[in-house]
């Protein structure tokens, strides 16, 4: 086993780990990250990038964090191909973290940027069509859908907000649920009920996403939940907003959550209960989950390690003398 020891210790690496690592080596905290089972995030299964500032053109998300991950590298960060499978945070800083690879991680901060990831309905075409129509994020790519009949599969808060988001785009939304009444609040759902863009499609599942000839999506197969009778749905878009599930069960019972599992953090900042111990991108944002507000956040993390170890050793100077 070998001990890595670090300023700075950031675990996940999709645009919040890489932004805190960028903004945390550019401070001189040479930091470590330890990139877990899925380098890079959920942009690393995303096809064409149109939102993130600073690209004219449509961009790929793999490459987009190839970049930044180089960018980190440039100036000074070592990423570690590792997946963390238990963190020690009792005594306060330094902080502890034990790979599977059997090695020990140290850091006097600690950065958690280990994301959610779209809750999928995990039924036939639905994987093999991710970026050829299915989707999981109406406001990443709503727009390359402007014009064209699209679908919305869920009841709950994001799937309504989801569907009047697609509003923007399309004048044909069918909201599929599989109950007979949403779970939303109800001014969202008075919002979706005023609009003649909207159609909801109650006690329905689906069944089967089906290309077309042209390899992408062209229709859903759908089930009723009360009389089993099966029909078809032609569509050009679904996108599936039945939640998103955080990473944190490395931290049950050592971090705050909410009921979703998000880890909490002081409003404003991504300073957790534990001195010491920052959050940050999707694990602790459930409501804009963009790579640019993940960004956003790793840097507001990096920023806020820096000032805590100036404070930190600042404290330890006074006492010494």
């Amino acid at each position: 086993m070998t001990t890595h020891r670090t300023r700075m210790l950031i675990i996940g690496s999709g645009p919040a780990g890489y932004s805190a690592a960028i903004y945390g080596a550019r401070a001189g905290m040479e930091p470590i990250v330890v990139q877990g089972l899925q380098p890079g995030g959920q942009l690393t299964i995303t096809t064409d990038v149109e939102n993130y500032p600073g690209f004219a053109d449509v961009i790929q998300g793999p490459w987009l964090m190839e970049q930044m991950q180089a960018q980190a590298e440039h100036v000074g960060t070592r990423m570690m191909w590792d997946t963390i499978v238990e963190v020690d945070l009792e005594g306060g800083s330094p902080f502890k973290a034990i790979g599977d690879s059997g090695d020990e991680y140290v850091g006097d901060v600690l950065v958690i940027a280990t994301g959610a990831q779209a809750k999928w309905l995990g039924v036939p075409g639905e994987q093999e069509l991710g970026g050829k129509g299915v989707s999981a994020c109406a406001t990443c790519d709503g727009l390359f859908y402007r014009g064209k009949k699209v679908a919305v599969i869920g009841g709950g808060n994001t799937a309504v907000e989801e569907a009047l988001y697609l509003t923007n785009h399309s004048d044909d939304v069918t909201l599929i649920h599989r109950r007979d009444e949403l779970r939303s609040e109800k001014i969202l759902q008075e919002r979706l009920f005023k609009s003649d863009k909207i159609t909801p499609m109650w006690n329905k599942t689906v069944e089967r996403f089906v290309a077309g000839e042209n390899g992408a999506l062209a229709k859903l197969e759908l089930v009723d939940t009360v009389t089993g009778e099966k029909s078809e749905l032609e569509v050009d878009g679904a996108f599936v907003a039945i939640g998103h599930a955080p990473a944190t069960e490395l931290f049950k019972g050592k971090l705050p959550m909410d009921d979703s599992g998000y880890l909490l953090v002081e409003p404003g900042t991504p300073k957790t209960a534990i001195p010491g111990v920052f959050a940050c991108g999707d694990v602790m944002d459930h409501t804009y989950r963009q790579a640019v507000t993940a960004a956003g956040t790793g840097c507001m993390a990096a920023l806020d390690a820096e000032r805590f170890l100036a404070t930190l050793e600042f404290a330890e100077k006074e006492a010494a003398e």
